[in-house]
């Protein structure tokens, strides 16, 4: 699985389907103050939520100190006020964190896909407790991962039912998408569409939706449904 590529002509750009789905968090969270994000990759993700949310703080939390040191490579911006790349192990950073997020991405993979810790109860709890009350969090994981089905019902147990996904947006990356806090908030309103709505479970659609969402953000347009 090709999980990070970049168009040299434009390395802002998101070329794969999953980081477009992925994106879809603005539905639920169209200004960000806080973006969290578990693994940096090429920085696709990072990248894009830098250029496109400019009023979003972003932090990234990533393992592996060989794959920050290629962030140059991967024309990613430089640590700023509003960026920040951590070298952390994630299951042990969100123990401890104490500053809360709107929104948490959750896209840490390793060659043999997503580490056993970043799909455990306490990890998930730990997310639940991290994010603001409308708070969305976006988990992507292999559809053919074993555990799958286990940590879909982690997710779920720990967002209290408020999961949703959708369909057939990104082929074998299954995103899954969860809002924290049982108040009426928008957020919280943009999931219970998703979950009572028959339209969002046409694959073709959603991915359409993705590029929408992402022409939208190119353009400086919110992106609302």
């Amino acid at each position: 699985m090709i999980q990070s590529e970049m168009r040299l002509s434009d390395p802002d750009q998101l070329v794969l389907a999953y980081p477009r789905a992925m994106m879809c968090f603005v539905l639920f969270q169209p200004q960000p103050a806080h973006i969290l994000m578990v693994g940096l990759g090429g920085g696709s993700l990072v990248k894009f939520c830098h250029r496109y949310l400019p009023h979003s703080r972003i932090t990234v939390l990533e393992l592996r100190a060989d794959v920050i040191a290629l962030r140059e490579q991967f024309a990613i911006p430089p640590d700023d006020a509003r960026l920040r790349i951590i070298h952390a192990d994630a299951s042990d950073y969100l123990k401890r964190c104490e500053e809360l997020a709107d929104v948490l991405l959750i896209d840490g993979f390793d060659e043999l896909g997503l580490p056993p810790a970043l799909g455990s109860n306490s990890f998930y709890r730990h997310c639940r407790r991290v994010l603001r009350p409308g708070g969305v969090l976006v988990a992507n994981i292999f559809s053919y991962d074993p555990a799958y089905t286990d940590m879909r019902m982690r997710l779920n147990a720990a967002f209290d039912g408020q999961l949703c996904r959708f369909h057939g947006i990104a082929g074998n990356n299954h995103l899954l998408f969860a809002v924290a806090g049982k108040q009426a908030t928008p957020a919280l309103g943009m999931l219970r569409r998703v979950q009572r709505s028959t339209l969002f479970a046409f694959g073709a659609l959603n991915r359409l939706l993705a590029h929408w969402v992402v022409r939208r953000l190119e353009r400086g347009r919110p992106a609302r449904l």
